[in-house]
């Protein structure tokens, strides 16, 4: 657990001696655990020394909150169903700067730092690229003293945590939460009442207005925990609220009394499922249910929560865009936009008009995809049964907003069922990217090609009748745990040529561009390279029991196992070197020693997804014992891919895999911190690769296939994916080689669903970029072979791409969309 050596206590709440921190870990340890040192545990130690670092942040947050309150300021509220935090001690140990402090005092106790902190667990409240963006937004929002509070759910079981069985993904549960939390505050005083279910009915108040009302026929608790998130270099320190689902009546004595135990705790059961597990898998009409009721569980509580906790006594909510914007990432928030109205309308008297007018000031929308079916719908028959009061006021809503349609386009009444928030077809569902589009001040892309197809593609209509409504901002990383702390070795080095303060500022990082014709400094940069490939090398082997080179290439592709992400385009390239070795058309001794290494989950229900591992194990398992190779070619699949494992892996890459097909990916943030931690990129002109291209040049980046618009071209052409196959002979002997049961035991079926929609469908034009992607291989290789001129390339890399700072995002977000001013704390 290294970190830079600049911040150093300068921003704890109060300063920390190796004395006090080591009197103060002590009785952490004998006060909390209630043990003594040579009795504690590994979990002991890890507990109490959470809880010391914890100690030294608290008094920062309490400030935090006071100055917050006090200015009256403008917040963020940022709404994301996911959080991919990664562990929380070495990013606290960063932000305080009581790193080398803790290492010494822990020494002084004959303990080691980096023991203690490998046994934390690392919270399970993200899947993949959406949750990682969250929790990097949340660290600059805290770092430039921005007020704002990130709210989602407090998920007990994660994800799932990944295992493979003969090679195929095989689903656990995460118990992330099994020996608690350290770094949470739970607040059971400041819960939340949420309704499901019941019915409206209209009623006539004391002033004579007619008005609705919702009966709810069911309530959970939303039970808030709280977690600070400390800024960088500042005091200010942020809040992190999570929501965790309580029944209001957990237990009936009566009924347990008669003898039937279940039923006795049957509503605490039905409550904490909604906070069980990140995305249930939904191809169930229970499953359907439950997500839905996530959704609404969190926001409900949110919106509360600013209301009633924030928010003065007897403020004027038609001033509510005033003082705080509610970010929805992405659709899983949307259902705010209808418990807004519902609050002001309903239970505070404001008129339709005049609620409409302020909730659409107070919600912005980033949309984070391209494909289709990833804009969420509900079914009506759904949303009406679980949320009536919310259905009746999307159809108003929707009432309005097509009148106003056919009276900007009028005789175009194809326009108007295009843009209605209600499809009819097939079934009648509620469009939740429209509902967000329409209800929102600004519409945001994440990545500058991704913002152009949303407003010429994805969301057109509604671009054409509102442009000043959609902008862009290009996602980022934070360089705190994507630098500092996964990259110490390369974070000294540039510190030692640029000095400090980059971490804060990482456009300095152009300063480092001299340094790549430094023949002394690409051979310090290889250093650092190699010692991240031995620690990478190390870890893989303790944790996965996987024994790799440390002098190979290493050759990157992690991201979330989807077709459009074309983990498959990889393996046949894989497949492709294998089958020439076999043919004699390749020496094996010619091949650059070379490990692939794969990191993916696939959803449960997600068939294709789940074959495509099965196969890439298969291929795995045969390449890494086959004598032709010599041992020059190697896939390394380590299960439950992880912000743990990346931190160790992402340094230690040398080539990036950013291959999706062009106009699918929305902008991608492994790119980002591949290319951050000086790895080149072989990808397509898709997403932020199109912007990081730009940033570092042709030269140093290995671009390769079809462009959005030429996808388009083949698809409207009538793509067919066999006369690729037929027409290539690179690409019919790996295809062939699979097909003939070389990778399953002779089981010529074994892979028939993925060959067959490969060769049938090919919906991402994977065979149509394979020859494309082969060639661009062929030059990593000989480029590679040139280690210095490689080296120049990959510092450039890091250079020229300090535009990615999560920093720099949220300062977008702000001069484009939020308009919050910092209120830094004394």
């Amino acid at each position: 657990m290294h970190t830079v050596t600049e911040n150093t206590q300068r921003f704890s709440s109060s300063p920390a001696t190796v004395e006090s921190f080591t009197s103060e870990f002590v009785r952490q340890l004998r006060y909390e655990q209630g043990v003594d040192l040579g009795f504690a545990s590994s979990d002991d130690l890890y507990q109490a020394l959470a809880r010391t670092v914890r100690r030294y942040m608290i008094d920062n947050w309490l400030d935090t909150l006071s100055t917050q309150t006090a200015k009256g300021a403008k917040a963020v509220a940022y709404l994301s169903a996911e959080y991919l935090m990664g562990p929380q001690l070495p990013n606290a140990l960063l932000a305080t700067g009581l790193a080398e402090v803790a290492r010494d005092s822990l020494a002084a106790l004959g303990l080691d730092l980096d023991e203690i902190g490998a046994t934390e667990v690392e919270p399970g409240l993200g899947n993949g690229g959406l949750g990682r963006l969250a929790a990097c937004f949340i660290d600059s929002l805290a770092t430039m003293d921005i007020p704002a509070v990130g709210y989602g759910i407090r998920y007990e079981y994660g994800i799932f945590r990944q295992t493979f069985v003969d090679g195929r993904q095989a689903e656990q549960p995460d118990p992330w939460l099994s020996k608690g939390s350290p770094w949470e505050f739970a607040h059971p005083d400041m819960a939340v009442e949420v309704g499901f279910h019941g019915h409206t009915e209209r009623y006539t108040d004391a002033a004579g207005v007619e008005r609705t009302r919702w009966v709810r026929g069911d309530c959970v608790l939303a039970v808030p925990y709280n977690y600070m998130v400390p800024g960088y270099g500042t005091k200010n320190v942020n809040t992190l609220r999570l929501w965790s689902a309580k029944a209001t009546n957990a237990f009936d004595l009566q009924i347990f009394n008669a003898g039937d135990y279940e039923a006795a705790v049957r509503a605490q059961t039905v409550a904490e499922n909604i906070s069980k597990v990140i995305y249930p898998e939904d191809s169930t009409p229970q499953g359907k249910e439950l997500r839905l009721k996530q959704q609404y569980f969190f926001v409900a509580a949110s919106l509360a929560d600013f209301i009633n906790q924030t928010l003065p006594q007897g403020f004027d909510l038609t001033k509510i865009h005033e003082r705080v914007t509610f970010q929805l990432n992405d659709t899983h928030p949307v259902i705010a936009i209808p418990e807004l109205m519902r609050i002001l309308v309903d239970e505070r008297g404001i008129d339709w008009a005049t609620a409409w007018d302020v909730t659409r000031k107070t919600f912005n929308y980033t949309c984070h995809t391209l494909l289709p079916e990833a804009l969420e719908v509900w079914s009506v028959e759904l949303l009406g049964r679980l949320l009536p009061r919310h259905l009746e006021i999307i159809f108003q809503i929707n009432e309005e907003f097509l009148a106003e349609v056919r009276k900007a386009y009028p005789g175009d009444e194809l326009r108007a069922r295009r843009m209605s928030i209600i499809q009819e077809q097939p079934e009648r569902a509620v469009r939740m990217a429209f509902l967000a589009s329409i209800g929102s001040s600004k519409i945001n892309g994440v990545a500058e090609l991704h913002s152009q197809l949303l407003r010429d593609k994805v969301l057109n209509d509604f671009s054409e009748l509102w442009p000043s409504k959609f902008t862009n901002v290009t996602n980022g990383v934070t360089p705190r745990r994507f630098l500092a702390l996964s990259n110490p070795g390369l974070a000294n080095l540039i510190t030692e040529a640029i000095g400090e303060g980059w971490v804060k500022d990482l456009e300095r990082l152009r300063e480092l561009e001299p340094f790549a014709e430094d023949a002394s400094f690409r051979s310090e940069f290889r250093a650092v390279k190699a010692a991240n490939k031995e620690r990478f090398v190390e870890l893989i082997a303790q944790r996965d029991g996987i024994e790799l080179p440390a002098d190979a290439m290493y050759d990157v592709m992690v991201k979330r196992l989807h077709e459009y992400k074309r983990q498959m385009l990889k393996l046949l390239h894989v497949v492709t070197l294998y089958d020439r070795v076999l043919r004699g058309e390749l020496r094996a001794s010619d091949i650059t020693p070379r490990v692939v290494t794969f990191g993916a989950k696939a959803a449960p229900g997600y068939k294709m997804a789940k074959e495509i591992i099965a196969l890439i194990n298969a291929v795995a398992k045969v390449v890494n014992h086959a004598p032709e190779l010599q041992g020059r070619l190697q896939i390394a699949f380590p299960a439950n891919y992880n912000v743990t494992l990346a931190e160790k892996l992402i340094p230690a890459a040398d080539l990036s895999e950013q291959i999706s097909l062009a106009g699918k990916e929305a902008s991608g943030t492994g790119n980002m911190k591949f290319a951050l931690n000086g790895a080149l990129t072989i990808g397509t002109l898709d997403g932020a690769n199109v912007e990081i291209y730009d940033l570092v040049g042709d030269e140093h980046f290995f671009l390769f296939g079809l462009t959005e618009p030429q996808v388009a071209d083949v698809v409207d052409a009538g793509y067919k994916p066999g006369a690729y196959y037929e027409g290539n002979r690179s690409l019919k002997g790996a295809i062939d080689l699979i097909a003939s049961g070389a990778f399953s035991n002779g089981d010529r079926n074994a892979f028939e669903f993925v060959l067959s929609d490969l060769l049938g469908k090919d919906r991402f034009l994977v065979l149509a970029d394979y020859q494309a992607y082969v060639d661009a291989q062929d030059k990593v290789e000989v480029a590679y072979a040139d280690q210095e001129a490689w080296s120049r390339s990959a510092i450039l890399n890091v250079a020229r791409t300090g535009f990615f700072s999560s920093d720099r995002s949220i300062q977008d977000y702000l001069d484009r969309i939020w308009h919050a001013k910092p209120q830094p704390v004394r």
